[in-house]
């Protein structure tokens, strides 16, 4: 695809754009800038990588949290309508340790499938790369189109980018498939921080029963606990990924974890 535009009339463009990008930059010469080592060391080691790898914890956290604050408080619930302190705490602690061991592989078999796809997508995009050369250069000229670069625009980043298979590579991986490589500590990271989340966020359903007398009396601070540590967990949760309605998702959290004990409750209470 060729361009009816004149060169002669891009050139202004381009170097009024960087004319006002340069205007941009000085209006805050007052702010000082940082060293080109910490500037370097910054932007492509922790902004980049550990952004990513803080923003993939926090959602592993919040996974193991929320099924942690749930699931031990909805079992040793339906379980105070039949059994004595000794058998919730026992059975609650078990299926503490249990749901632990199932949500960290859980969390293992996820990220090991999220780095195996991404493998097989790579090596994929190498051999098209190498077999069908024309219909990837016409792939990235799709990519740039929309933003409205022209064939003869996109060209000299097409050449620079054939220079280099891997750039190559790297380039249609991000563009084309929507694909980042993930850490190679990914599925460990990942294992540890679901399973732990949920494991401590489990402790605090079952601490009641274990200091107070009969199963009823453990059930009633249980629920006064959780539901304050739920609403804790739903602000912060709100507070962390950006959301505008942080009463209102400290409300739901709420309620699932209200939900959830009553029903297992009322079932056993029917059922028993």
């Amino acid at each position: 695809m060729t361009s009816n535009t004149p060169k002669n009339e891009s050139t202004p463009l381009v170097k009024k754009s960087i004319s006002a990008s340069s205007e941009s930059s000085h209006s805050h010469v007052a702010i000082p800038a940082p060293s080109n080592a910490l500037h370097h060391g910054l932007t492509h080691a922790s902004h980049k990588e550990g952004h990513m790898l803080n923003t993939e914890i926090l959602r592993d956290a919040i996974i193991g949290l929320a099924d942690g604050l749930t699931v031990p408080f909805a079992l040793a619930a339906g379980l105070s309508n039949l059994a004595d302190n000794k058998i919730v705490v026992l059975a609650g602690f078990a299926e503490l340790i249990a749901g632990s061991i199932s949500m960290g592989l859980g969390g293992y078999l996820a990220s090991t499938s999220e780095i195996e796809h991404f493998d097989a997508e790579r090596e994929r995009e190498e051999l098209e790369v190498e077999l069908f050369p024309e219909a990837e250069e016409q792939e990235i000229i799709d990519i740039f189109e929309p933003y409205g670069l022209t064939a003869d625009e996109i060209e000299p980043i097409l050449n620079k980018l054939k220079q280099n298979p891997q750039m190559y590579v790297d380039f249609m991986m991000k563009f084309e498939l929507n694909l980042e490589k993930p850490n190679k500590y990914r599925s460990v990271i990942s294992a540890a921080t679901i399973g732990s989340a949920y494991f401590f966020g489990g402790i605090i359903p079952l601490l009641p029963y274990v200091y107070t007398e009969d199963a009823i009396t453990g059930l009633i601070y249980s629920s006064v606990l959780t539901l304050i540590t739920l609403f804790i967990f739903g602000v912060a949760r709100a507070h962390f990924i950006g959301l505008k309605g942080v009463i209102r998702s400290a409300f739901q959290t709420m309620m699932i974890g209200t939900i959830a004990a009553a029903a297992s409750y009322l079932m056993v209470s029917l059922t028993g």
